[in-house]
């Protein structure tokens, strides 16, 4: 039985059983996909090696996927255990050739990645897509380590299909305090005033220290072990596809690139092999019906990290 929540903790840990109303509306993929209407807006039961072949060819304008890491982890009783390079090198080959095939020309797609797993994703990446950029972002907490450096960091390889690809670059400007403002005939340049303070609006680089990890207290955190933020995913779905396409991801764990896709008013299409997982992704998605918040979003610009963003 699970214990009593503390009244502060918002975690989602509703069971597979308890769930079962939210199962019963995952897809479970048999057949080959005659149209995209089939999928979208849906989340997918199932190996996502059995039912990525199923899909229709360039459907996904945006594939967003966060594979397992080549560690040993437990994603709810399934297993993922560490192997070599080797065999890491080839199933990460296995998925992307997969996937390939259902990205649209002039399509883009991120792939998370820890700094070990990183050398490989890169340069298989490479093999399938033109490879843009490697996006690092700073996870803000972890383990210490006795004899090496905490890891503090994880990797997002950018990467696209076709010479031409969207990036749309006001949407994902970061709003960074202006410590010491500068005025020019007594008017601010180049940043403004507000009743939060005084900030300005840059360019996002390729290195992100605004994102916070979910915990506890956050109404999108689950006990998924590997969750993403949705204002990590945010970033990529503003910058790299536009209202109402599609984003598809092949690992979609508890749910959050479908969520941020929605809450963004974009379609989208997941693959999960675990049950309980499929729960919460579904659960999620019933939520932001009501609830569209993406903390450290206020709907125009991204906000430093434990800034306050007034609610509109």
């Amino acid at each position: 039985m699970k214990g009593e929540k503390a009244a502060k903790n918002r975690t989602m840990d509703t069971t597979a059983a308890e769930g079962a109303a939210y199962l019963a509306e995952c897809l479970r993929l048999r057949a080959p996909v005659g149209c995209v209407g089939q999928i979208e807006n849906a989340v997918a039961l199932g190996d996502t090696f059995s039912v990525m072949p199923l899909l229709p060819r360039g459907f996904a304008d945006l594939i967003i996927a966060d594979p397992p890491y080549n560690l040993t982890k437990n994603y709810g009783g399934e297993i993922f255990s560490r192997t070599s390079e080797a065999e890491y090198e080839a199933y990460t080959r296995r998925w992307l050739s997969l996937a390939a095939p259902l990205l649209k020309e002039g399509g883009s797609v991120y792939v998370c990645c820890d700094w070990r797993s990183s050398l490989i994703v890169g340069r298989v990446l490479g093999e399938f897509f033109t490879v843009m950029n490697r996006i690092t972002w700073q996870r803000e907490k972890g383990r210490g380590a006795k004899a090496n450096w905490k890891n503090g960091m994880e990797d997002i390889w950018f990467a696209v299909k076709g010479k031409e690809h969207t990036f749309n670059l006001d949407a994902v400007k970061i709003r960074r305090r202006v410590v010491a403002p500068y005025r020019e005939g007594g008017v601010p340049k180049d940043w403004q005033a507000t009743a939060l303070g005084n900030f300005r609006d840059t360019c996002p680089s390729n290195f992100w220290d605004d994102i916070t990890i979910p915990f506890w207290s956050m109404p999108e955190n689950t006990a998924h072990p590997a969750q993403k933020p949705e204002k990590l995913y945010a970033k990529l779905i503003l910058a790299s596809s536009n209202g109402g396409d599609l984003v598809f991801d092949p690992f979609l764990g508890s749910g959050t690139s479908a969520v941020a896709a929605k809450k963004l008013g974009r379609r989208y299409f997941g693959i999960e092999a675990n049950e309980q997982y499929c729960v919460w992704a579904r659960q999620r998605l019933e939520r932001a019906e009501t609830d569209k918040r993406i903390q450290g979003y206020d709907g125009k610009v991204f906000y430093e990290r434990n800034i306050s963003v007034r609610e509109k």
